[in-house]
């Protein structure tokens, strides 16, 4: 019989996250790292196989994304109580971190499907193709999608920013939360 693993490495607990949130926060801050790197690639670096090789990847990774976020936010919602206490500010700015990680690829599937080409990812067909646009999904993605990402960008630096220099009132750090569990 395999060893058990101690519900306090899997759930998570006041004095960290458990495996299962750090897992799904370093992924999520890869992916990240990889989408934001392909957006600007494809902003300033546009045709140049250097766009060619991100870009590839960033319809697909963004889905991923949003499944990943969904699957992060009913984690939390699972160990509500049981997690790190990160105050009020820390608390709404993680809050609107999730939002924006739903909003951004929710808007960019809008997109897609209001363009009626068809969407797939990683080669499953997501939707099929049309034949009518609907110009107002259309309209809506190219509004936000972007402008919503680069917020997004800045908003992840603060995060990094603040998970470095934060520290508890017994002066431990913070980021220990999500490394050290």
């Amino acid at each position: 019989m395999p060893p058990r693993v101690a519900a306090s490495s899997v759930m998570d607990h006041p004095d960290g996250y458990g495996i299962v949130s750090r897992v799904l926060h370093w992924l999520m801050a890869v992916l990240l790292a990889w989408q934001f790197t392909s957006a600007a690639s494809r902003q300033f670096l546009p045709d140049t196989p250097i766009e060619d090789f991100f870009w590839a990847s960033h319809t697909s990774l963004g889905l991923l994304l949003l499944i990943l976020v969904l699957v992060r936010g009913a984690w939390a919602i699972a160990n509500w109580g049981k997690r790190p206490d990160s105050g009020l500010l820390a608390g709404f700015g993680h809050l609107v971190l999730y939002l924006m990680m739903i909003a951004i690829p929710t808007l960019a599937l809008l997109r897609a499907y209001g363009r009626g080409r068809g969407y797939s990812a990683f080669g499953i067909q997501i939707f099929s193709p049309r034949d009518q646009e609907i110009e107002a999904l259309v309209e809506l993605g190219n509004a936000w999608h972007g402008l919503l990402g680069w917020t997004l960008l800045a908003l992840a630096v603060g995060h990094i920013t603040m998970a470095f220099v934060h520290r508890r009132a017994d002066g431990r750090r913070v980021l220990t939360h999500m490394t050290k569990g």
